[in-house]
């Protein structure tokens, strides 16, 4: 999630414009001021499954079998592979609205089949996904640190302010590529302005990326500090994360990579499994604690081109990883660029990267999904 927030005397109406967009709809992680023709295996909700397991991997055959079709239907926002009420793998079906046969919109009226292939399905109603940005301030994760600084903080583009409101999101982790330190966070929260339109320029390479973000600094970027510069490119629309780097300024982020209310972490990754029990540490929320609902997400996510823009282009991401998100206690808009790490006590393992969700799920790319793109990119850890 990246937040936003309104310049001088309009921080008031803008922050329950944020509240209100939270509770509606929520997305994403940058933010403004967003099938097998046997009896699918019994499984309890408390087992664990990784994407490996030969059981799974038979329910999501059929779940991307049919998932083309599915998602023709414009309620849809995605699907994924998790437990239904019964404990037993199904298929999910993410909507947008409840179900209504009465209703005028022929894709709502729409009904779903109580099983596909003999595989389990059911609907849960998660709103649109969107990419977050928003979120209200008030936490140590907001506050301008004394360098080095710790991440999991508030931060952003240094110029990422448009059409009357600024956007933050988070600083989330600490990668290296080639013995050279990399902020890790979203796309769309180091490269999501891609029109000239609301500020008159573009992101691009050797931009500042600031401490904290622009909602918490009164969206005057000289009250925030310089701790990196964008670096390569922004992931989307092309690849299947949502990812962007920037590389660290020498003696800004602490070179062991650690993490408000984490600590470090662990060199090494772990992929989700279905209730894995997770954490992250982000703008908005701070720390918070969920566990994996969904494996093999394909998931549709709404991108503006640049703060408090018009939308630019949905993106549909497949392989994404869904988490329990009630009330948006999670992550919520502002968190987006947080990394998701396993719930352990010490040197945790990086599980994936969250930028999008709504108020009943989160959304997070495989890390290794992310590291893959960066390129022979490793986590900073022990």
């Amino acid at each position: 999630m990246k937040t936003f927030s309104r310049k001088s005397l309009l921080l008031i109406v803008t922050l329950a414009a944020v509240v209100l967009l939270a509770l509606i709809l929520w997305s994403g992680c940058n933010d403004r001021q967003d099938l097998a023709t046997t009896s699918p295996p019994q499984a309890q909700s408390s087992t664990k499954f990784t994407v490996a397991d030969p059981g799974l991997r038979s329910i999501m055959a059929v779940q991307d079998r049919h998932t083309p079709e599915i998602m023709v239907n414009q309620n849809v926002a995605g699907t994924a592979v998790g437990f239904g009420s019964d404990g037993q793998l199904s298929v999910l079906i993410f909507l947008k609205e409840p179900v209504n046969p009465k209703s005028r919109d022929r894709w709502v009226a729409q009904s779903f089949p109580a099983s596909i292939e003999g595989v389990p399905v059911v609907t849960q109603v998660t709103g649109i996904f969107r990419a977050m940005k928003g979120g209200a301030r008030g936490t140590s994760h907001t506050a301008k640190q004394t360098p080095p600084i710790q991440l999991g903080t508030s931060g952003g583009w240094r110029y990422d302010l448009a059409n009357g409101y600024c956007c933050s999101g988070t600083l989330g982790s600490l990668i290296q590529k080639g013995g050279v330190q990399y902020i890790l966070s979203n796309y769309h929260v180091f490269w999501g302005d891609i029109t000239p339109g609301g500020n008159n320029r573009v992101a691009t390479v050797g931009d500042p990326v600031i401490q904290p973000g622009m909602v918490d600094v009164g969206c005057n970027a000289a009250n925030a500090q310089n701790v990196a510069n964008l670096s390569g490119s922004g992931s989307l629309p092309g690849a299947n994360v949502d990812a962007g780097y920037a590389q660290v300024i020498s003696g800004m982020v602490r070179s062991d990579g650690s993490i408000l209310e984490v600590g470090t972490i662990s060199a090494t990754t772990v992929a989700a499994s279905l209730n894995q029990a997770v954490k992250k540490s982000g703008r908005t929320t701070g720390l918070t604690r969920s566990s994996v609902s969904g494996l093999n997400a394909t998931i549709s996510v709404q991108y503006e081109n640049e703060c408090a823009g018009s939308v630019a282009f949905t993106k549909t991401f497949t392989g994404q990883i869904v988490v329990a998100n009630s009330g948006s206690k999670f992550l919520n808009s502002g968190d987006s660029g947080s990394l998701m790490v396993e719930d352990v006590s010490a040197n945790p393992r990086a599980v994936g990267l969250l930028y999008a969700g709504s108020n009943t799920s989160a959304i997070a790319n495989p890390i290794s999904a992310v590291l893959s793109w960066i390129g022979g990119a490793t986590m900073v850890g022990k």
